[in-house]
């Protein structure tokens, strides 16, 4: 359960370690949860994605934060005992005989290459394919990313304008009521806060987490890819398997092999 919500957990721990430490020193939520820069540092950092990367980018971020938060989960090591079934299958009965076992696949890529196999593509086809698949996959995921990060550099630069802003406020209205001065440096520190708080709590950690879930993904390609080449040149099934089991970090590769 832990893993599954670990990244929620980070940011609601994130959140709770910053203001309860806050409250514990007698801060008050009322000087905390001020509009005008909160309103500054969101809308400013919305503003320079939609004008950097478009409308309807901008719109996409909402999904990939759910992306970061609840990512799909890619059961490596089952892809890799299900290639090795096929491998054994194959060797006895032929291509043909593996097709009734497509719904043990279940990803669409590795699905798509086993097809490939059985409908008698090259080698270099389904190689072409799977890198070109691939590639598209990466440009794609790195670009969602990339919003975050950049949102993670304009936010704190919003809070600094919020700070200045507030400041000028300040300096015009010296001499006037001592509290519009003090709600003004309030509203010039706490603009900061957010700008930095939001970027090192909620984008720089999401685009992280969406460049691990390509990882994640990307390893179960690869694993696809080497699975369905090991078949077509007739490798011997534990040779595919170790050749699989190769891509996975060395814990897991000890846990495979004990197997």
């Amino acid at each position: 359960m832990m893993r599954k919500y670990g990244a929620l957990f980070g940011l609601v721990l994130g959140i709770g370690v910053v203001f309860g430490s806050y409250l514990l020193e007698g801060g008050s939520s009322e000087a905390l949860f001020l509009i005008a820069p909160i309103l500054i540092v969101f809308g400013g950092t919305f503003a320079a994605i939609i004008i950097g990367f478009g409308l309807d980018e901008f719109l996409k971020i909402f999904k990939l934060m759910k992306v970061a938060y609840f990512p799909a989960k890619f059961d490596t090591r089952k892809l890799i005992t299900i290639y090795y079934d096929l491998s054994v299958k194959t060797r006895k009965k032929g291509l043909l005989s593996i097709e009734e076992d497509m719904y043990k696949l279940d990803y669409i890529f590795p699905k798509k290459l086993i097809r490939f196999l059985i409908d008698g593509a090259t080698v270099e086809t389904i190689e072409s394919i799977a890198l070109l698949e691939m590639k598209i996959m990466k440009e794609r995921h790195y670009s969602n990313a990339s919003i975050f990060s950049k949102m993670g550099g304009y936010a704190p630069t919003m809070g600094i304008l919020g700070t200045v802003m507030a400041l000028i406020l300040t300096l015009a209205n010296v001499g006037s009521d001592p509290n519009i001065l003090i709600r003004n440096i309030a509203t010039a520190f706490i603009a900061t806060l957010w700008g930095v708080l939001s970027a090192n709590l909620l984008w720089l950690p999401i685009s992280d987490k969406l460049k691990k879930c390509h990882l994640n993904e990307k390893q179960m390609m690869e694993v696809a890819l080497e699975g369905t080449l090991g078949m077509m040149s007739g490798e011997i099934p534990l040779v595919v398997k170790t050749r699989l089991v190769s891509l996975l970090p060395q814990q897991e590769q000890k846990e495979m092999l004990e197997l």
